[in-house]
């Protein structure tokens, strides 16, 4: 379980890693809102089905929540702003996932449907609201530029309203949309 939970944890997070830190936060929503959704409703789901007990989707959320908001302090005491890490709403959406384990007496296909879609509704729109409470995530991507940018993902100039895409940004979408049918599939296995 702690395997399961840990490994599941560091997944969720480096599939948003262009909203976990706010110099992409806006530039790269739509890619952080599916492959988060994916992630959360993929790691909480094989948790869920895994232990059988409606709460491990919001158990499994915390986890990630926790270890963000360290990550989070580490930076802070680097030097950096507080709003340089803007840490991802995930235990509502773990919630609904719950709750649709209980409501459908634990209809593991029912879950994956109603729940992931659940997960993919509500996630996006509790992250606009986390990302209305950043300060300035211009003034933080330009004036604290991440160290470990790649030159291909370092901002040139501030233009507002435009996206900026990366073929990392785009890859890590693509294949999170990917991993649904796959899990999909290997619960279908697992019967």
């Amino acid at each position: 379980i702690v395997v399961v939970a840990v490994n599941s944890t560091l997944l969720t997070i480096n599939a948003g890693d262009y909203i976990f830190y706010t110099d992409w936060a806006w530039t790269s929503f739509v890619i952080f809102s599916i492959s988060q959704s994916t992630m959360l409703a993929v790691g909480a789901v094989y948790y869920l089905l895994f232990t059988g007990v409606p709460g491990t989707a919001a158990y499994y959320a915390t986890i990630t929540t926790i270890y963000t908001w360290v990550a989070k302090g580490a930076w802070f005491a680097l030097g950096y702003p507080y709003d340089f890490v803007a840490v991802p709403v995930w235990i509502p959406s773990a919630m609904l996932l719950d709750l649709t384990y209980w409501a459908t007496r634990r209809n593991k296909h029912m879950l994956i449907l109603v729940g992931g879609t659940l997960v993919g509704l509500s996630l996006p729109l509790f992250n606009m609201i986390n990302l209305l409470l950043v300060r300035d995530p211009l003034e933080v991507a330009f004036k604290y530029p991440r160290p470990t940018l790649p030159p291909y993902m370092t901002p040139i100039e501030p233009q507002v309203g435009k996206f900026y895409n990366s073929p990392v940004a785009l890859g890590a979408g693509a294949s999170a949309v990917l991993t649904v049918p796959i899990a999909a599939l290997g619960a279908k296995l697992n019967t």
